[in-house]
Parts: structure tokens; sequence; C-alpha cells
């Protein structure tokens, strides 16, 4: 039988995967609307949210101890789940930027980094989960 740290990571995994379906169609757009662009950061605030929780949750089931964003990427970066910290955690800055814009120079900075690099590392860790999910 599983442990409840393990069906809590393979439980908060199951809503990443339908954040990171969400993005991965948003970006898709090629040239979004200022409303799409919204749409696109407003996905991306929710899949990362839910990317660190389940490398959080995994992390635990797993014997470590790990708290916030930043501790759990770079456990994460250290364990190997990820294999870009320093991206990761530009990330989570640029995540933390996205609930205060109000420029639209910044917005879409945040939305071609989301479509060219971060979204390629949320890609990378899905299908880490997707595999180990499926085990």
């Amino acid at each position: 039988m599983e442990n409840k740290k393990e069906i809590r990571w393979k439980q908060r995994f199951v809503n990443f995967e339908k954040a990171y379906n969400l993005l991965k169609r948003a970006i898709a757009i090629e040239a979004p609307s200022e409303a799409e662009k919204g749409g696109i950061i407003q996905f991306y605030e929710v899949c990362f949210e839910l990317s660190w929780k389940t490398m959080k949750d995994y992390l635990e089931s797993e014997g470590f101890i790990v708290k916030t964003p930043r501790e759990t990427i770079k456990q994460a970066f250290q364990v190997g789940i990820i294999d870009s910290g320093e991206l990761w955690l530009s990330a989570l800055q640029d995540r933390n930027i996205t609930s205060h814009i109000y420029d639209e120079t910044i917005t879409d900075e945040i939305v071609q980094k989301i479509k060219n690099l971060y979204f390629k590392q949320i890609e990378k860790l899905y299908n880490f989960f997707k595999k180990e999910y499926e085990q």
C-alpha cells in the first residue's frame, strides 16, 4: 500500500498535469492578444505553483524536508529532478513579478520567457513526474 506522502504527490501531479496542458495550449497561440497574454501569464502562475508544490510533495515522499519554493528547487536540482536550478530560480522570480505587472513591455518579456525558456523546463518536469506516476 502506498504511503500518504506518495499519494499526496500523485494527487498534486493530477492537478499539475491539468495546468500544464492549459499552459501548453496557451503558449501555442502564434500572436496572442493582450487578453491571451494575460491568460498565458495566469496559466503560468498556476502551473509554476503546482510544479514546485509537486516537487515538494515528491521530495517529502523521498524523505527530504523542504518548506519554501527556493529550498524545493535547490533540493530538486541536487537530486536530479530538474537540470537547471538557476533557470528555475529565475522562473520563480518572474512568477513573483507577474502578480504585480502593469507594464506591457514587462508582460511581453515574461510571456517570451515563458514560451522560450520556462515552459521547456516545466515540460521536462512534467515528463519526469509522468514517468514516476505511471510506475
